[in-house]
């Protein structure tokens, strides 16, 4: 399996941006794909998480309302749009892969050690 993400960058407070992630090398029909970020001198922490189907998804208490996370099937790309950035979205950005991550709760989507496959993140840095 291969993620490939993109889309970081440099944003003002306030402003949007919108993560890509490609997959490819499997099928990912039960899968659960989902994006976390990690700061300098913190542990990686979840953002958001999505059904393939599309059908389900579960964020983080700290970007609900602001991040909403979609999937293209055709393209076999997961996205995470940004709105309302804050200086405390600042991170790299990853996306994984949970194999089979459908067959569980959306509450227990957010677990890293839960994703088997990882992307090489995407550095997103929101000014003040």
């Amino acid at each position: 399996v291969q993620l490939q993400a993109s889309g970081g960058g440099l944003v003002q407070a306030g402003g949007s941006l919108r993560l890509s992630c490609a997959a490819s090398g499997r099928t990912f029909s039960r899968d659960v794909m989902g994006w976390f970020r990690q700061a300098p001198g913190k542990d990686r922490e979840f953002v958001a998480a999505i059904s393939w189907s599309g059908a389900s998804t579960y964020y983080a208490d700290s970007v609900k309302g602001r991040f909403t996370i979609s999937v293209d099937n055709a393209k076999s790309t997961v996205y995470l749009r940004m709105n309302s950035l804050k200086p405390e979205d600042t991170a790299v950005y990853y996306c994984a892969v949970r194999p089979s991550g459908s067959f569980y709760a959306t509450s227990r989507w957010s677990r890293p050690n839960d994703f088997e496959y990882w992307g090489q993140g995407t550095q997103v840095t929101v000014s003040s």
